[in-house]
């Protein structure tokens, strides 16, 4: 599997987003690169954490902005927001109890998660954004 890029495609236009993406980005390339190198599993399982806490961090940063400015699509966007935590979660878990490695199609949900999100909750709410700071 390549690296992910942020590039023009996956930026929302709001920088302080933008590089809270450009970190999540950064953190499933090396859990990417950890796969494929064959790693231990703990090691897999720290970056797969620290990937799930700055998930959380980030979508918590998001809902403060929406909830400044107004973004009439909040709860929408923060029940999605709790939907990707909980199976993100839950993929963890099923990691953690299995005792076997992060799969590749365990990174293709990952990807499809993360740039999915991006592309449709994130645009809409960077658009909204640009207009209000």
């Amino acid at each position: 599997m390549k690296d992910l890029k942020l590039d023009e495609m996956l930026c929302v236009g709001i920088d302080e987003i933008d590089d809270d993406h450009r970190r999540l980005v950064e953190l499933f390339n090396m859990l990417n690169h950890a796969v494929t190198e064959g790693v231990s599993p703990d090691y897999l399982a720290a970056i797969l954490e620290e990937l799930v806490n700055c998930t959380v961090w980030h979508f918590s940063h998001e809902e403060r902005l929406m909830l400044k400015y107004g973004y009439d699509g909040y709860a929408d966007h923060k029940e999605e927001h709790q939907a990707l935590i909980e199976s993100v979660e839950e993929l963890q878990k099923k990691i953690r109890q299995a005792g076997k490695l992060v799969a590749n199609e365990d990174l293709d949900y990952l990807e499809r998660w993360l740039t999915g999100h991006i592309l449709s909750d994130d645009m809409k709410l960077g658009a909204y954004l640009a207009g209000k700071m």
